[in-house]
């Protein structure tokens, strides 16, 4: 898909979500609506979840797809350097990530946005598996991040 392309399917689908997710304020409840939309209307996205810092440690919450890995080993793994960093990261061939975790070896690249509460704090990420090498863009990222303003919106009916 080409950026132009990926970036107007973004768009749509931020609308869609957004009707979805207003009659609740509660973000997992929004996050949970968002990982279905996009994990079943992303043909390319082969496991969609969100992992949530708990004591420390990265949990999964909620996911679309395959069984995942329940902790991540901390400080490691494309989803640890997201956190760090506060930064989207996309990550083109897996197996070339130091310290790369791997939940399913079908996975072969990934993009991981970090989550943050309305103060700005980083509470989670949002990581997503292709089963193909470089599935992932600069456009995705830009779709990914406005989407997951959706969940601090205020826009509960």
């Amino acid at each position: 898909m080409g950026e132009d392309v990926k970036l107007k399917k973004y768009r749509r689908l931020y609308d869609q979500i957004e009707g979805y997710i207003a009659t609740t304020d509660d973000i997992w409840a929004r996050l949970a609506t968002i990982e279905a939309v996009l994990h079943h209307k992303m043909q390319y996205f082969f496991w969609t979840g969100v992992y949530v810092l708990i004591d420390g440690e990265l949990i999964v919450r909620s996911y679309q797809g395959p069984v995942a890995c329940q902790k991540l080993r901390k400080n490691q793994g494309v989803c640890w350097a997201s956190v760090n960093t506060e930064k989207t990261l996309v990550v083109d061939d897996v197996e070339a990530f130091p310290g790369h975790i791997a939940c399913n070896s079908a996975s072969k690249s990934e993009i991981v946005v970090p989550i943050k509460d309305k103060d700005g704090k980083v509470i989670a990420c949002l990581d997503v598996d292709s089963k193909e090498l470089g599935s992932f863009n600069e456009s995705d990222a830009k779709g990914l991040e406005m989407i997951l303003e959706l969940i601090h919106s205020s826009s509960v009916k």
